[in-house]
């Protein structure tokens, strides 16, 4: 805070307050997103940006539960791997240290609907 004033300085650059999905990784998940839309199979989305994860989620409808949930947790990179997709129950479906792993079945079923 800057004395005698109502400004509020922004949190430093860079600092860890929030993870979020750098361009090359959003770029991935919505050219999927982009091809179940235009399969029919996806309808809406949305993106959560937390202190511990980044998630984005695949909704058929927006009325209900998401479809699936790509996670992406910094804290697991040394564990299992920072990337998980999670199915509609909440089951983990895959993990992984690389997205394109992680997002391989999707790819799959994806290329069985269009077909």
């Amino acid at each position: 805070m800057i004395p005698g004033s109502n400004v509020s300085l922004f949190p430093v650059p860079g600092a860890p307050n929030q993870v979020a999905f750098d361009r090359e990784e959003l770029n991935r998940i919505l050219d999927l997103y982009g091809r179940a839309v235009a399969a029919g199979v996806w309808r809406d989305y949305a993106m959560e940006l937390g202190r511990d994860a980044a998630v984005f989620s695949c909704f058929r409808r927006a009325t209900e539960r998401p479809e699936y949930r790509i996670e992406k947790r910094p804290s697991f990179r040394r564990k299992q791997g920072q990337w998980a997709l999670v199915g509609e129950g909440g089951a983990v479906l895959k993990r992984g240290h690389e997205l394109s792993g992680v997002l391989a079945p999707l790819e799959r079923k994806l290329v069985r609907v269009v077909e």
